[in-house]
């Protein structure tokens, strides 16, 4: 008996040859369905990934357990080509069970590349549910959008009871060391965190080098990257504000608050690799306040 099922659906909603079309009909889906479960093991607790449904290209490597068996269930997602294009639709639903914890994560940065000649857009969706006493950390690494990409990137996150969750996301656009920036093409980001139903933070942004927003000093003020980190089950947020203000660097690019029981970091800048040290940086101060529990990198961004 292996540790966790694997199953390969069909998706009733994708015939055969939709992805052999040449309007906003066609799709290449792809989708992942994990979950974890707190499992007694001797006089601890374990959490085990007990589900792991795939369709298309999207997988997990096995869990690891790199910082002991009694904690954070390691998975790596994978998702072989690298990156997206007109019509392809990536589906991610992650279950923590109640007193489960997880941390997931990528081996890379994913790529969002540019539409076709028909502007077929691409879909990328991620369902995050976490139970009563459980834990998520959901650390991807960074998106890169190409020039002339199309798509809409969705994140909900429902909690239930005392769960607590910490994770990011990381958008740098076009390619600058390739004289390639963003600037044609539209990308909308929708995210919503939830406890018990209730919204806890709700936003809508659209990314369009058209717009005047995207240029405007009021909007994204014409920076090519940006990150959003969240931490939602602190008890208190002064301290971990403070220690956050002390630890990173004094630059203009970042701020941090905290509204309605969540705390949000936020960076706009230029450098990638910046927002990057930031959010981990982030990560590793935030991690003993949420869950009393040093940081341990994940091997995968080593490599």
């Amino acid at each position: 008996m292996t540790p966790y099922e694997t199953l390969t659906p069909i998706d009733p909603r994708h015939g055969e040859g939709s992805g052999h079309r040449f309007d906003a009909g066609r799709r290449w889906a792809a989708s992942l369905s994990l979950a974890f479960t707190a499992r007694e093991s001797g006089d601890a607790s374990v959490t085990r990934l007990t589900r792991a449904r795939h369709h298309g290209p999207l997988r997990v490597q096995r869990p690891f357990y790199p910082e002991g068996k009694a904690e954070a269930c390691h998975v790596y997602l994978l998702h072989p080509p690298g990156g997206l294009v007109s019509g392809d639709e990536l589906r991610i639903d992650a279950e923590v069970g109640e007193g489960a914890h997880a941390l997931l994560t990528t081996p890379a940065a994913a790529k969002l590349y540019k539409a076709d000649s028909h502007g077929v857009a691409w879909g990328q969706h991620t369902r995050l549910t976490v139970a009563e006493g459980g834990i998520l950390e959901w650390l991807p690494q960074e998106t890169l959008c190409f020039d002339g990409s199309r798509g809409e990137q969705s994140t909900h996150v429902e909690l239930h009871g005392e769960a607590r969750c910490l994770g990011w996301e990381i958008m740098a656009l076009g390619r600058p060391a390739s004289d390639l920036p963003f600037v044609s093409g539209r990308v909308e980001q929708r995210f919503s965190l939830l406890r018990d139903g209730k919204p806890l933070w709700l936003e809508r942004q659209p990314l369009d080098p058209t717009h005047p927003r995207f240029t405007g000093y009021w909007g994204q003020g014409g920076a090519t990257v940006q990150a959003t980190l969240w931490a939602v089950g602190l008890r208190d947020f002064q301290p971990a504000i403070e220690a956050l203000r002390e630890a990173l660097p004094t630059a203009p690019h970042w701020a941090v608050t905290h509204r309605h029981g969540v705390l949000l970091l936020r960076y706009l800048g230029q450098e990638r690799n910046q927002a990057w040290d930031i959010c981990q940086r982030a990560w590793e101060i935030l991690r003993p306040f949420l869950i009393e529990r040093e940081a341990h990198v994940p091997r995968i961004w080593l490599t």
